[in-house]
């Protein structure tokens, strides 16, 4: 094989994964509906037809999306969680907590719970892979680390279900408002101050208080 010939091979290779990329940024900017499949192709640098060739609609392009891009770092949480070295399930949570703004927040992904606020209501389907794939598994990681601190006496008992909403709702606002309302947030918005001081409630409110 040819020089030449290895290049094009390497590019076919690539094509899906740029595909996606390409798609994910236009989703993020114009939304889903307002995407075309020849503005992704476009974006990528392929041919019109090309994106066909891998993801027969749309909606499977997006499903790929968050499966390929977002599943990835899902799976980086769950590894924390069962292989951490951290001392207390409080250490844990703040480093759990820490790595979901390093994987998302600070990339492009931050720009999806955006995407699927606006999205959702329009693409049960597509709402419904993001719900059952990562947003349930990504709760599933809280919900050990806080049922191991109420197991081990770290924590005080709680109502787990629905301190997993009161975590993650700060997260996701910051992520929101970092795409959409970032006039809202300080010029100098710390978003590690942000976590730590989130942190610094949580845990203060998990403590075993003194009778």
């Amino acid at each position: 094989m040819t020089e030449a010939e290895k290049t094009r091979t390497r590019r076919k290779e690539a094509r899906p994964q740029e595909i996606l990329e390409a798609a994910f940024r236009l989703f993020a900017e114009k939304g889903y509906a307002a995407t075309k499949m020849e503005d992704i192709a476009r974006a990528a640098g392929v041919s019109r037809g090309t994106p066909y060739l891998y993801f027969p609609n749309k909606e499977e392009l997006f499903k790929s999306v968050l499966r390929e891009l977002l599943l990835p770092k899902l799976r980086e949480g769950e590894a924390l969680v069962r292989e951490s070295r951290a001392t207390s399930s409080a250490e844990l949570l703040r480093e759990l907590l820490h790595m979901w703004w390093t994987l998302q927040g600070e990339t492009e992904l931050s720009a999806l719970p955006k995407l699927m606020i606006a999205e959702a209501g329009n693409f049960p389907e597509v709402a419904r892979i993001y719900q059952e794939e990562f947003v349930e598994p990504g709760d599933a990681l809280i919900r050990m680390i806080l049922e191991r601190g109420i197991a081990s006496g770290e924590f005080r008992a709680i109502d787990v279900e629905y301190a997993l909403h009161v975590i993650c709702a700060p997260m996701l606002l910051a992520m929101v408002m970092r795409n959409s309302l970032s006039s809202c947030l300080p010029p100098d918005f710390d978003p590690r101050r942000h976590i730590d001081t989130l942190c610094d409630l949580i845990l203060e409110g998990l403590k075993h208080r003194a009778i």
